[in-house]
């Protein structure tokens, strides 16, 4: 096995924080890993690791080694990447939001297979975050605060929470022009985890939970959207989701002046020392594309 190869799944190791999580991260069987892990310890001729039921935990021989391995493979990234004849070859895999996906990152992942022929891009669209270690993605892109800081984020917009409505239903059952009349109104609520059927407001910088008793319970925008449309209740919604259709007057805000925090909208990568061409490359065409979005700017 390469030299390199060996500190590249130490480091791995480390930052995943097992050999299961580093197996996926580099797509190689747990065995590999192991015997990848062994096989540098006993050249080094010490305890690298030590494994506890729980978790590892690097030796004061591993946290010495991993901080000289950071700098090599830093050095042979920086050397490769300063060759730039090199054309990008392999595979990128980047997940999204479902309607973000679809709608926004898509387009750059054909600008971006345009521009390096020899690549190959999975891209996974999903209103659930992906763990970008435990599913091996290369850049995931974020609404909203992130739960893991250890993740390396670019922000390049925000978005905001809507309540909408269309207008036939306006029609039939009026206008709430309080956070108090959402309960007597029919309700589409989105339920992508098990949680209770609430909304909470921020209004007068105090906190509102109105508790719902929902007409339609649904796991997937689309059919949010659909159902909004369709006349069937107040939605609540995220601003891009809907920009199309309130241009259109197939939706319309409700309640518009309830207070709305922003909601970054972020790129976000494992790592940036050790990063990737492929993903660097990537990222630089998706930070241009996103700024110039008029759906992560206007409030």
């Amino acid at each position: 096995m390469d030299r390199l190869d060996e500190l590249e799944i130490f480091i791995a190791i480390l930052d995943s924080g097992s050999l299961v999580a580093a197996s996926r991260k580099l797509r190689r069987s747990p065995p590999a890993i192991t015997r990848a892990l062994g096989t540098l310890e006993e050249r080094i001729g010490t305890r690298l690791i030590e494994r506890t039921t729980r978790h590892l935990v690097a030796t004061e021989a591993g946290l010495r080694l991993a901080q000289q391995a950071r700098r090599v493979l830093a050095d042979y990234e920086q050397t490769v990447q300063e060759d730039s004849s090199a054309p990008l070859r392999g595979t990128l895999r980047v997940t999204a939001p479902v309607v973000f996906g679809r709608r926004h990152v898509a387009p750059i992942v054909n600008s971006y297979l345009d521009q390096y022929p020899e690549m190959r891009v999975e891209l996974f669209t999903n209103d659930r975050n992906l763990d970008l270690i435990e599913e091996g993605i290369d850049v995931g892109l974020r609404i909203g605060t992130l739960a893991d800081t250890s993740m390396v984020a670019r922000r390049v917009g925000q978005v905001q929470s809507l309540l909408v409505a269309s207008p036939d239903y306006i029609a039939r059952r009026g206008e709430p022009m309080s956070i108090a009349d959402i309960a007597r109104h029919d309700v589409i609520f989105t339920a992508i985890r098990e949680k209770a059927p609430e909304w909470r407001f921020r209004h007068n910088g105090r906190e509102q939970i109105v508790t719902l008793t929902p007409r339609l319970i649904v796991n997937e925008i689309d059919a949010v959207l659909l159902a909004a449309k369709a006349g069937r209740g107040l939605a609540r919604v995220l601003s891009y989701q809907v920009a199309d259709e309130l241009k259109a007057g197939t939706l319309l805000r409700v309640l518009p002046k309830l207070d709305a925090p922003d909601l970054p909208v972020q790129l976000i990568v494992p790592s940036a020392r050790l990063m990737a061409p492929k993903s660097r490359a990537f990222l630089d065409l998706a930070i241009h594309k996103l700024s110039t979005l008029n759906v992560l700017h206007a409030r």
